[in-house]
């Protein structure tokens, strides 16, 4: 059981570093006026902050409750995943990944909001003139973590025979 808690917080924890490493980077070498195009019509790099929740949700709201409520609820999710993963011997292999990186993934953006009361996002994709909010790393690890939950939960289970 504790190889599988080491292997799935440490997935998270490596999610969580990648999350600020790249961010870092966005925060000390891209302008807000900077974009870098890295597949044309398709996907840039640009920095942008986001007060909000995922992809811009309430970015623009005035409330002063909204940072201290938008952090209350991620600790509390954090917290729940961590205790879900620290039962990881009762996880399958799917919805330990997912889990895994849920955490690593909550865990980076309620870092930047609790240290600056936003979040840096740098990827932006889009065809046309349409575009998608832009993410980090950290939203990407949830949105995997999600789906691979999701196939989890979709997957047909195997009926186990009771043999007398």
């Amino acid at each position: 059981m504790l190889d599988l808690r080491l292997k799935a917080f440490g997935a998270a924890a490596a999610v969580f570093a990648l999350d600020r490493f790249t961010k870092r980077i966005v925060e000390t070498r891209i302008s807000f006026v900077d974009t870098y195009r890295v597949i044309p019509g398709f996907f840039d790099i640009v920095h942008s902050q986001n007060r909000g929740v995922a992809f811009g949700l309430f970015n623009d709201g005035v409330s002063e409750w909204r940072t201290p409520l938008l952090l209350l609820f991620s600790l509390a999710a954090v917290a729940i995943v961590a205790v879900i993963l620290w039962n990881a011997d009762r996880l399958d292999r799917l919805s330990l990944a997912g889990f895994s990186l849920i955490l690593g993934g909550a865990a980076g953006n309620v870092f930047d909001r609790l240290v600056w009361g936003r979040v840096t996002d740098f990827l932006e994709l889009y065809v046309g003139d349409y575009h998608w909010p832009t993410f980090n790393i950290a939203d990407s690890a949830i949105v995997i973590g999600s789906g691979l939950l999701l196939i989890e939960l979709l997957r047909p289970k195997r009926q186990v025979a009771n043999v007398p």
